[in-house]
């Protein structure tokens, strides 16, 4: 019964430590899903940061953004990913273009030295080259310098998108021809930048038509053709662009005051007061939409943050419970463990003492049996003693023992005297051999008699009369076919004291 309890209780313990085990992972688990804070950003590698920076730029969170981003940089800097690498600063270079052109113009050069010790992607090096131009355009823009820098980078993308066309196609060469055309419009090379400007309408996709044709309004404009340009306006679709739609309508109500055309340009400038308006009451449509969701989200975070908190709590509560009940199991089998140690010690002294005890039992037999041995031998050794001192006191034997020397002859009643004394000594032996053998002769059973005496073959031979092979002869006759022995080799001293 102790031995099944014991097993109970480990079994009861081994199930809190896996239940303990499953809480501690789902604890694990649940931590895991929780908004990312700081903290959590020095866990992320590379990938998964550049990942996550894009969807924080999408949602207009510049400053999370750009946090992620310098991650990223930093990891696949010390993992060598130089594809990521490139990426991550060409992003960030993106962020930093709103606020800083100086700092986006420095992050676009470093993502093009990473590209160029890594290159991977021929439309990646078009943005690339493509977005330095345009930051050091925009640079040279506001420091009021020099636009050669620009002007190159630009050349360079458009001459890499021109070569890459058949396999890329004309978007990246529309892209770069409207840099080229917004670069030659701020150094106020109106043609240059006119004739860039309608070669990337004629090879521009539907998704950068519209900037296009923005692009090449303007430059009509600058070249005096401001009919053309009015007909680009007015051909450009800006669908849901509000920002666009009241750039369109400005610039043809700038046109139709060049013109003279009072009504054209009150018409244009109506439009464009309605399409700011109509931009402004959206925009603040947007912004509150946007605090909304970001106050909604910052509210289910925090819903989050305390349900994870709670669950935590209760998790680790609940661990601590299981440890502390698997601890008294622990106690309680270890506690069993130790009386059934000290149960089973006891058992085992127990044990040997009985078998010490036994042992000295039967020493004290064998000790007994050796002593009763002794006595015996010691008994046997007085009854020879006594049986050759009265063989030794009779007349006849004596006169036997002297046949050794020389002939003895006996009479019948000198027999009949050796043998009843034989018979006194060994319990019978010759009377229970004349009625066990029935058919022997007289002769057969003095030869018995002969032997029994120790007598050598020698003495019997003088007795007899006979020679010592005759009484050998008579001997193995007599072992062979009267007591039945085959063994010719066994004495026949042993046969008749088996007898």
């Amino acid at each position: 019964m102790p031995q099944i309890s014991n097993e109970n209780c480990m079994q009861a313990v081994r199930n809190l430590l896996l239940l303990f085990a499953a809480m501690l992972l789902f604890a694990c688990h649940r931590g895991s899903e929780e908004p990312r804070s700081n903290a959590d950003i020095a866990a992320l590698d590379a990938r998964t940061a550049y990942d996550l920076a894009l969807a924080a730029y999408d949602a207009d969170s510049i400053q999370r953004c750009e946090q992620l981003l310098n991650h990223a940089i930093r990891q696949a800097t010390e993992s060598g990913d130089l594809h990521t690498l490139y990426l991550a600063q060409l992003q960030l270079a993106q962020s930093l273009a709103w606020g800083n052109t100086e700092a986006a113009l420095d992050m676009a050069r470093q993502a093009l030295a990473t590209y160029e010790r890594h290159p991977d992607s021929p439309r990646n090096h078009i943005i690339i080259l493509d977005n330095i131009g345009t930051y050091a355009s925009q640079l040279a823009y506001n420091t009021d310098t020099s636009f050669d820098q620009a002007l190159a980078y630009a050349l360079r993308a458009y001459d890499l998108a021109q070569s890459s066309s058949d396999s890329l196609g004309t978007e990246q060469l529309a892209q770069t021809l409207t840099t080229l055309a917004n670069i030659h419009w701020a150094m106020e090379h109106y043609s240059e930048a006119l004739q860039c400007a309608r070669r990337a309408v004629a090879c521009a996709p539907d998704n950068l038509l519209t900037s296009a044709q923005q692009v090449l309004a303007r430059c009509l404009v600058s070249c005096d053709s401001l009919v053309a340009a009015e007909r680009v306006y007015r051909s450009m679709r800006p669908d849901e662009d509000l920002r666009t739609a009241y750039v369109i309508q400005s610039s043809l109500a700038k046109l139709a005051l060049h013109r003279q055309d009072v009504a054209a340009a009150e018409e244009a400038i109506d439009s464009a007061f309605a399409g700011a308006e109509e931009l402004y009451y959206r925009s603040l449509q947007q912004k509150s939409e946007y605090y909304q969701n970001s106050l909604a989200q910052e509210l289910e975070r925090e819903r989050l943050a305390y349900h994870s908190r709670l669950q935590r709590r209760t998790l680790w509560g609940g661990i601590i419970l299981l440890l502390l009940l698997a601890a008294g199991a622990a106690y309680v089998v270890r506690q069993r463990l130790l009386s059934a140690r000290r149960q089973l010690e006891a058992e085992t002294q127990l044990r040997r003492q009985e078998q010490q005890l036994h042992q000295q039992e039967l020493h004290h037999h064998q000790q007994q049996a050796l002593a009763q041995q002794e006595q015996l031998r010691q008994r046997d050794g007085v009854i020879e003693f006594l049986k050759d001192f009265i063989l030794q006191r009779s007349a006849v034997i004596q006169k036997l023992g002297e046949s050794a020397e020389r002939h003895v002859v006996l009479t019948s009643r000198e027999w009949s005297e050796v043998e009843r004394t034989l018979n006194a000594i060994d319990g019978d032996r010759f009377a229970r051999l004349r009625q066990r053998y029935p058919d022997l002769r007289e002769e057969d059973v003095q030869l018995c008699i002969l032997t029994r005496l120790r007598l050598t073959n020698r003495a019997v031979g003088n007795i007899y009369g006979v020679s010592i092979s005759a009484v050998q002869h008579r001997k193995l006759k007599l072992k062979k076919e009267v007591f039945g022995e085959p063994d010719p080799d066994l004495p026949f001293e042993q046969v008749l004291d088996s007898l």
